[in-house]
């Protein structure tokens, strides 16, 4: 096992980058953006870059985190989340050339790993919360000079800007962000993505139409980046159920016939399946008829794939607090104003964290989460929307009901499910599957498990001792089979911190290590001499996504915090978490904690 040097534990950070293997080395890069290259016989760190981004970046969204690297041309490519698009040498780490792909300062972030391709390298943009336009940009892989950009929400003259109001400069904020690596087809040269939501989130009466490309799947040729197809998942979005998911290729058999195949899991509970050479639908896709509220100036009708949804899409009995059920919370329910509770939740579903296919099965293996939210719409917003805040139209919120992650096994050919796990706390981890027959996904509380590819059955699984939630590499090295898995832990998951880089064989064994619980003594807390600007400087960076800036509740669902006046209650929720809120103990120090309740009762509390 490799530490990174403490690279990425602190609270803000989040480990999701799935390490890369390449000639007796592996590629791995933190939270912080910074890039370390690790020498597979011995271990050792052979070079590091160390990104040193600005402290005060604002409008990240989910925790500052990078999804890997892409190598090529002797380079290694990063995206940062300055915007920054940077090619280091991959044999000392010295940056060749970096470019200012986007400026963090008008919303724009790189949080996926690049993608490189016939001298190339494409990336897109998070921000979708932050009033920006949606696009992916590729570059020459040898010069980084910029060759071409999608725009994901269309401009004047090109396809799809029909679907957005024509007298109104909204397009410009539209969201539609690419926040995942897209996938490559060499055969058919074509690039495919899938993107986020529409912006405003909640509020359609702004944006009337379809919202083309949000919330779809898109098709563009890899040498012009050209419009090739789209498929769209959700009509005029405002529900925040963008794709963040990586499409993921195949080719199956289905009646007899090889069939070249697209799929996405999706935050709906869906997986879309398509043919990747037109966008048709492999597995049927009917359009239905759907609730109406032309307050939000609903569509008429939505995609319902044919198949199973790996996750429930109805609330069965309605939460604490919440007596009255609009259309029993189901999937597509309106709300305005007055707003109401809806399952899937805007976190629920499949998120960033990859699926994984396997052709011996032709199984798609998908990570998912089980919860409803409250949501609330009709917030008018500014055009353009001021660079402070964000673009949203409306609010959204935890309630108080249980949270589960679902670890499901869907047939591609048929779109049902063969098997799925229930687990107690949320799956937020990508997962891998192997010609041997074994499944590898992580979990939130350290472990990293394998299980039957074909029947789910668990059958190996070692104490990481940080949370498990980036998705494993598996390679082919002198004749072994080797894995390597990065825990590191994730900030919007509330698992434990670490800089742990382990390497397995799969004859291998090695002993578990100890989770260490360092906040020990917080029960007899004195607040009087805490440091509240460092509490409101931790707060900002590790609190304000969930309950907002001021405390008023935030993108991430956190309860607002103006009657949080109890000190003992703080700190326990700062501690242990509660529903949806992560717990901070190993995140934080134990000053820390004390300096974060102590901001939060005196300071936000008090208004």
């Amino acid at each position: 096992m490799t530490h990174l040097n403490g690279s990425g534990i602190g609270a803000r950070f989040s480990g999701e980058a799935q390490p890369i293997f390449y000639e007796g080395i592996i590629y791995v890069i933190t939270g912080e953006d910074d890039v370390f290259a690790v020498d597979i016989d011995t271990g050792d760190i052979i070079w590091t870059y160390e990104a040193n981004l600005f402290d005060g970046i604002e409008g990240i969204c989910c925790g500052w985190t990078s999804r890997g690297v892409a190598i090529g041309d002797n380079k290694v490519f990063i995206g940062q989340l300055d915007g920054q698009l940077i090619a280091l040498d991959k044999d000392n780490g010295d940056i060749v050339w970096s470019v200012q792909a986007e400026d963090w300062r008008q919303g724009y972030s790189i949080t996926s790993a690049p993608l490189y391709y016939d001298g190339k390298v494409i990336t897109g943009f998070a921000g979708g919360e932050n009033g920006i336009q949606g696009k992916v940009k590729t570059y020459d892989a040898e010069t980084g000079e910029h060759l071409w950009t999608f725009f994901t929400v269309p401009n004047p003259g090109e396809i799809g800007h029909e679907t957005w109001p024509q007298d109104s400069e909204v397009y410009k904020y539209g969201g539609a962000p690419v926040w995942q690596t897209p996938a490559y087809d060499p055969d058919l040269e074509m690039l495919y993505f899938s993107t986020g939501n529409p912006g405003p989130d909640f509020n359609g009466w702004m944006r009337e139409g379809d919202n083309l490309f949000a919330t779809s799947i898109v098709a563009i040729d890899s040498n012009s980046g050209e419009y090739r197809w789209h498929f769209q998942q959700v009509h005029h979005d405002i529900w925040d159920y963008d794709a963040p998911n990586p499409v993921v290729l195949f080719d199956i058999d289905i009646n007899g016939e090889l069939r070249q195949g697209l799929a996405q899991a999706s935050k709906t509970g869906w997986v879309y399946i398509l043919d990747r050479t037109d966008g048709t639908p492999l597995i049927g896709i009917e359009e239905r008829p759907v609730p109406q509220d032309p307050r939000q100036a609903t569509a008429a009708t939505q995609p319902y794939p044919v198949g199973d949804a790996f996750v429930p899409q109805e609330v069965d009995i309605a939460p604490e607090g919440y007596p009255e059920l609009v259309n029993q919370g189901r999937i597509f329910t309106p709300f305005w104003t007055e707003g109401t509770v809806i399952k899937p939740s805007h976190n629920g579903g499949a998120n960033w964290p990859p699926s994984s296919y396997n052709p011996d099965t032709g199984i798609l293996y998908v990570c998912a989460t089980d919860r409803m939210s409250f949501f609330r719409g009709g917030e008018p917003e500014e055009i353009p929307p001021r660079l402070e805040g964000r673009f949203l139209g409306g609010r959204f919120g935890a309630v108080p009901n249980f949270i589960s992650g679902v670890f499901a096994a869907m047939d591609m050919r048929t779109n049902r499910i063969v098997w799925q796990q229930r687990w107690a706390d949320r799956c937020y981890s990508g997962s891998i599957t192997t010609a041997g027959g074994l499944t590898f996904v992580g979990r939130n509380d350290g472990r990293l498990t394998a299980l039957s590819s074909r029947t789910g059955d668990s059958l190996w699984e070692f104490q990481t001792g940080a949370g498990m939630n980036s998705p494993v590499t598996t390679f082919n090295y002198n004749d072994k089979q080797y894995i390597v898995a990065y825990a590191a832990g994730n900030t919007f998951a509330g698992s434990e911190k670490g800089d742990n880089l382990w390497l397995f064989t799969i004859d291998g064994g090695i002993s578990d290590i100890s989770m260490l619980d360092s906040m020990s003594g917080l029960e007899n807390f004195d607040l009087s001499s805490s440091d509240m600007a460092n509490g409101n400087t931790i707060y900002a960076s590790a609190c304000s996504f969930c309950h907002g800036v001021n405390g008023e509740g935030g993108h991430g669902g956190g309860i607002a915090l103006m009657s949080a006046s109890n000190p003992g209650y703080v700190i326990d929720r700062i501690r242990n978490g509660f529903n949806a809120m992560p717990a901070f103990n190993g995140v934080l120090s134990r000053e820390e904690i004390l300096d974060v309740a102590a901001y939060v009762t005196n300071e936000l509390a008090s208004q």
